[in-house]
């Protein structure tokens, strides 16, 4: 894609509105070095420099999307605690709107600490509490997207298999939604079985695909565009779930598209140096969704989408694309090519 064609659809992202529900955390990072072994137990000791906080989960989502749009919705669960408290004070600092998302007294708020040291991931530490959302919490969501519907350009469900997105959720507000002519993604867990019908686009990685379509695991041991299994998982998960566009994830590999009657489209991996993994796919399933809500073509969006999860990949901890870096990368990208 040329840098005039990416700036044309860049340009329309301020005035968007994009809403993302699904599974909220809160993302810490505990930074430190490591200088001895613990007498107690044969495991390092992470002497710690400092603290970081982020959305997580579906809010990272929404960080993302804030990068481009004005007017960026979550909706999810958190619970009347001191990290759901403190997840709602990081997205209001960064204008993203929370007014309908859920508190719950029985809920604790998903926190996912992450110890590194030395640019290096020691241990994780989450703390979770899996809880569906009951009948009124979903009436409760539905009521505040029929609200919005009108003046939203797309949805995103996020399903990070904690409980919040379900199929009774989903196919309400992905019924309505098509019927208002907005775009619908979905980001799947394979722990977690939602039925996705009806949706634009399912953005599921490798792994997930294959889970999803039934296929055996295998590891990927050919170029993209020879993988017979992944070709055939992409065209059984159009068939499945009814969807325009299944956008497959291949980690260090890129991404192929699959889209309704064309042949599937590879676009390769534009990362050049990988810190983290954290947050890739929150920033494809964003910037791919965007694309498409702008007036990008499918293989466009895919292509956005592509590049800022290179730039992500870059850096540490739960991290974001900006506007400009994003163009420095398809700018940097056309130089060599």
């Amino acid at each position: 894609m040329k840098l005039d064609r990416l700036e044309q659809i860049l340009e329309r992202a301020a005035s968007r509105r994009i809403t993302v529900i699904g599974d909220l955390m809160l993302d810490e990072f505990v930074w430190g070095k490591v200088g001895r072994i613990s007498p107690e137990a044969p495991v390092p000791v992470v002497e710690v420099t400092g603290e970081s906080f982020y959305p997580g989960g579906a809010a990272n989502v929404a960080r993302n999307l804030r990068e481009f749009v004005d007017r960026v919705a979550v909706i999810g669960m958190l619970g009347k605690d001191r990290s759901g408290l403190q997840l709602r004070e990081l997205l209001a600092e960064q204008n993203i709107d929370t007014s309908s998302t859920i508190e719950d007294e029985s809920f604790c708020t998903i926190v996912k600490t992450r110890i590194i040291a030395l640019h290096q991931q020691v241990v994780r530490v989450d703390r979770e509490k899996i809880l569906t959302p009951s009948s009124a919490h979903v009436a409760m969501v539905v009521a505040a997207v029929q609200d919005s519907l009108k003046e939203t350009d797309a949805i995103i469900f996020e399903d990070y298999g904690k409980g919040f997105v379900t199929t009774e959720l989903v196919a309400q507000i992905a019924r309505e939604a098509a019927a208002a002519g907005k775009t619908v993604a979905a980001d799947p867990n394979p722990r977690h079985s939602v039925d996705w019908r009806g949706v634009t686009v399912v953005k599921p990685n490798r792994a997930e695909a294959f889970l999803a379509a039934g296929i055996p695991w295998r590891d990927a041991d050919e170029a993209p565009t020879k993988d017979t299994d992944l070709e055939h998982a992409g065209k059984a998960l159009l068939k499945k779930w009814e969807t325009q566009y299944v956008l497959i994830t291949l980690g260090e590999h890129g991404m192929m598209l699959f889209r309704q009657n064309e042949a599937p489209h590879y676009i390769r991996t534009k990362a050049r140096q990988v810190f983290d993994v954290s947050g890739a796919g929150d920033t494809a399933i964003a910037l791919f969704t965007l694309g498409l809500v702008c007036g990008a073509t499918p293989i466009e969006a895919a292509e956005i989408a592509n590049h800022g999860s290179a730039v992500v990949v870059s850096k540490l901890g739960t991290a974001t694309v900006t506007r400009d870096e994003l163009i420095a990368s398809f700018r940097e990208d056309s130089k060599n090519a």
